[in-house]
């Protein structure tokens, strides 16, 4: 199969490997992945994920990079942080979650990096679209769950005070309720009180 021949075939699909190009071209030589990747005309990023060498990159296209390369993950902490508006500061990785144990990707692309959470508490993500990208998230409430979880280091007030949330974003993205909900089913009493402090915060911003 020609290269012309072969994108053409896959121009709908962003990110691929070989399984399924096998979906489209059964009979499809794997050693043309090696040839095209030498000629420069795909990337492999990792665990024999390709793109197209002029797929034109974007924060949205990341994300489903980062879910697909790395199953059983979603975007989460300072990056879905930033994602939301929340924080000031973006992250110069894609941070997710996972069940999956905790690692780090280092590719052409950027870098991905991945926390271990507990199968109990992979939940709390949506769905995104735009255009053809798909890409999963933690919703604004568990994006917070995540960050104080995975920071042991965030303790009292001053360590909320110091993560500079909007408060204006927070008021009309976050409800209470649902954060509150979360908290519950994490149990950690440090997460809690930090859930605590921070709803505290907002309210007297």
């Amino acid at each position: 199969m020609k290269y012309i021949e072969f994108r053409n075939n896959l121009q709908k699909m962003l990110v691929f490997n070989l399984t399924e190009i096998h979906k489209i071209e059964p009979n499809f030589d794997s050693r043309r992945l090696y040839e095209w990747q030498n000629k420069g005309y795909i990337i492999k990023i990792h665990n024999g994920y390709y793109i197209f060498s002029d797929l034109e990159l974007n924060e949205n296209l990341l994300y489903e990079i980062a879910n697909k390369i790395y199953r059983h993950s979603y975007i989460s902490l300072e990056t879905a942080l930033n994602y939301y508006d929340l924080i000031p500061d973006q992250s110069y990785s894609i941070l997710s979650v996972s069940t999956r144990k905790t690692v780090t990707f280092k590719t052409q692309i950027g870098n991905f990096y991945y926390r271990k959470i507990l199968e109990n508490y992979f939940f709390g993500y949506n769905i995104e679209k735009n255009g053809n990208i798909y890409w999963k998230i933690a919703s604004p409430e568990k994006t917070l769950i995540d960050y104080f979880y995975f920071h042991s280091d965030v303790k009292d007030r001053e360590d909320i005070i110091g993560i500079r949330i909007n408060s204006d974003v927070f008021k009309n993205l976050i409800n209470i309720d649902i954060l509150r909900n979360y908290t519950k089913i994490i149990t950690n009493q440090r997460v809690g009180r930090c859930v605590d402090y921070l709803i505290e915060e907002m309210n007297n911003a």
